[in-house]
């Protein structure tokens, strides 16, 4: 079994859209990125969209076969 992240970190959020760290950081100072959310004291993550993280929209695990589509 394989468990999805649900946050990805800033490099890890650059491959996800195919951009680089450094444009993601410049759109979301302009407000045209998504802000990342605070995980802990200086840990800052992207929430990963639920379609894709295998998790719902309440934060608990879903099957494919139970997604709503």
């Amino acid at each position: 079994m394989t468990i999805k992240p649900a946050y990805l970190d800033l490099a890890s959020t650059a491959e996800y859209v195919s951009l680089s760290e450094s444009t993601i950081q410049k759109l979301v100072r302009l407000g045209q990125f998504p802000k990342p959310r605070l995980l802990s004291g200086r840990r800052v993550a992207w929430l990963v969209p639920p379609e894709n993280s295998g998790y719902g929209r309440a934060g608990k695990p879903v099957s494919v076969a139970n997604a709503s589509r």
